[in-house]
């Protein structure tokens, strides 16, 4: 089942405790993010006092008692879009709570992730996040399976990566 709209806000808002993410993509292809990219690449950096809606909803679960995090798993060099993911979007995530770790395999083997992004909420309801191979994404699935693979990829990922902002300062 796709989901999409309200279906996919959904997720967010029925959640009790955790929202997770695996990202594996070096790029994701997002229209609203296209001039912002383009001002990055020509050397802007973000505001100190950014801030987005993405921002108010992680405070908003924060004080509610939930967490959100994500491991992005990376190769160096960077790819720009890293790059501006991490500055635009990262470092002012995790000062409103966001647990956001870095998993890189630029020296080391793959520790058993696949190589499918997905959101997992409560450890139980699993959304694939399926992409093109540009990173545009083409929709979100509702897995029907055993949820398990990805609570053991979940426990993988946070076991192997380090911090953001331990990552970006080594």
């Amino acid at each position: 089942m796709h989901l999409d709209g309200d279906a996919w806000n959904n997720c967010f808002d029925s959640m009790e405790r955790e929202a997770w993410r695996l990202e594996t993509l070096p790029a994701y292809t997002m229209p609203q993010e296209a001039e912002k990219l383009k001002r990055f690449l020509a050397g802007e950096k973000s505001p100190d006092d950014y801030t987005s809606a993405w921002m108010d909803e992680v405070r908003q679960w924060a004080s509610e008692g939930k967490s959100v995090g994500r491991v992005h798993v990376v190769t160096r060099p960077l790819s720009d879009y890293l790059r501006f993911e991490f500055e635009y979007y990262y470092r002012h995530h995790v000062k409103v709570g966001e647990d956001i770790r870095i998993l890189d395999l630029t020296d080391r083997e793959n520790p058993g992730l696949p190589d499918q992004d997905f959101w997992m909420f409560d450890e139980s309801k699993v959304v694939l996040m399926n992409y093109r191979a540009d990173g545009t994404q083409i929709n979100r699935e509702l897995h029907e399976g055993d949820p398990e693979p990805y609570r053991q990829w979940k426990r993988i990922a946070v076991a192997e990566s380090v911090p953001f902002l331990e990552y970006v300062s080594g």
